[in-house]
């Protein structure tokens, strides 16, 4: 006999997790299916642990680079990759826990297996079968990895967290959040970091001023950048070290090569045709602005939709603002994609919400838009021999300049940006920045003192 539910949820991510909680909170029966291990990528291939080891290399920046100007003698030779690695893996497993106490709280059912469609309403997971009012796919994605010669000897970023020595060389090929977060990472730990780009920059979409910041910091802190650098092959050396091979020939030898060039939607297996879900070219799902595939009853959200922004939070808001719409009676509740905030933690951290100033442009027109921009070394590091620079810039539009964009690197922006975004989002203006008090001294008055 097939169990049935009122709403299932295929995926125990955050996305997933989040829609499942808020809609037993109203009483549905629910259950959420997961074939990996429970919270998804962002708390165990993602978000949770890069965040804990952006955290080390933090301290052994702080240890190496500004410590001796505070009057410290500290050094970071008796670093252990092993301890930081037990006790960041130890943190996720208390979350693991969490989440079964707030599954048990709300009467959610946890169903460890992997969901395939037999129909629209019905899912085979492992021999058993459920069957479900409403059902939601919330299943993520995973790393990419190049189809060329001997691209197996590279790790992805779900093998960077199974690393258990740190590499004393590593290659890191990419441009987006994830190579960025990486070699900023393993090169603040004292790994001699290359980072490999097909074009002119890493983190080509953001705003000038962003590229040009990480950029110069990047070279301070020596990361090297190989841009315009396309792979061809990756060959094995005879002591286990790898060569990779450009496609102008250029050869670099490390201890460990780490792809982190995208990532796909795990949609292949789930029997979509079945249900008569569409997907794209990619496996993408392509949804309504309501997270509604083409088929009534099944919805999609998070890193598996077509266009989507693939952020944690954004997974979370689109997951419960469903449930809220399904199970709430609110018909018109839906997850606003637009001003979303985000940062990449790299090194200085990044932040950053709206229109870039080229975007701002495309869109409103140059007579339209006033840009403002401030530069400045940050207090930590300002005494310091390693000062290091904060660029902050506000795209405004119209004769009341509104800001459309709020960008900024440097130290502490990652905890500056979300009071911002809510500015924003409420419609804020030049004006109203520059009414609010500053607060002195920081990082963060910039934004409400430029001129």
């Amino acid at each position: 006999m097939a169990q049935h539910f009122d709403y299932i949820c295929i995926g125990g991510g955050s996305g997933g997790i989040a829609s499942a909680n808020r809609a037993a909170m109203y009483g549905k029966k629910v259950a959420v299916i997961e074939a990996n291990t429970i919270g998804g990528t962002c708390v165990n291939r993602g978000c949770v642990p890069k965040k804990l080891m952006w955290y080390g290399a933090h301290i052994a920046e702080a240890i190496q680079k500004y410590s001796p100007a505070f009057g410290f003698n500290a050094k970071i030779e008796d670093f252990s990759w092993k301890t930081l690695a037990e006790n960041r893996d130890a943190h996720i497993e208390r979350i693991h826990g969490s989440y079964h106490r707030g599954f048990a709280s709300n009467n959610v059912t946890f169903i460890q297996g992997f969901a395939k469609f037999i129909d629209s309403k019905t899912l085979d997971v492992d021999g058993e079968i459920y069957t479900a009012d409403h059902i939601t796919i919330a299943v993520g994605g995973y790393p990419s990895i190049p189809d060329l010669p001997g691209a197996e000897f590279g790790i992805d970023s779900d093998g960077f967290f199974q690393l258990k020595e740190q590499p004393k060389s590593v290659a890191i090929v990419g441009a987006g959040y994830i190579a960025v977060e990486l070699a900023g990472v393993l090169n603040a730990l004292g790994s001699d970091t290359h980072l490999f780009c097909r074009k002119a920059t890493p983190l080509r979409t953001f705003d000038p001023l962003i590229i040009d910041g990480l950029l110069e910091s990047m070279q301070q802190d020596g990361i090297q950048l190989h841009n315009y650098s396309v792979p061809k092959e990756v060959l094995k050396e005879a002591d286990g070290s790898l060569t990779l091979v450009l496609e102008n020939e250029e050869r670099h030898q490390v201890d460990t090569l780490i792809w982190a060039i995208g990532r796909r939607p795990y949609t292949s297996g789930l029997n979509l045709k079945a249900a008569g879900v569409e997907t794209d070219a990619r496996g993408f799902i392509p949804t309504t602005e309501y997270q509604e595939t083409n088929v009534e009853g099944i919805y999609a959200l998070g890193d598996v939709i077509a266009g989507g922004i693939e952020l944690t939070p954004v997974a979370i808001k689109a997951g419960r603002q469903l449930s809220e719409r399904l199970f709430n009676n609110k018909p018109q509740a839906k997850m606003d994609y637009s001003l979303v905030p985000t940062v990449v933690f790299s090194h200085p951290a990044i932040g950053t919400v709206g229109l870039t100033e080229p975007k701002a442009i495309e869109q409103y027109g140059a007579d339209n838009i006033k840009v403002y921009t401030s530069r400045f070394a940050s207090m930590y590091t300002a005494m310091t021999a390693h000062r290091q620079m904060c660029s902050m810039k506000l795209v405004c539009v119209g004769k009341d300049e509104k800001i459309v964009g709020l960008h900024g690197i440097g130290d502490g922006v990652d905890e500056m940006i979300q009071g911002f975004a809510v500015a924003m989002k409420m419609g804020a203006t030049k004006a109203d920045f520059d009414s609010t008090t500053a607060i002195h001294p920081t990082g963060s008055e910039e934004f409400v003192t430029m001129r």
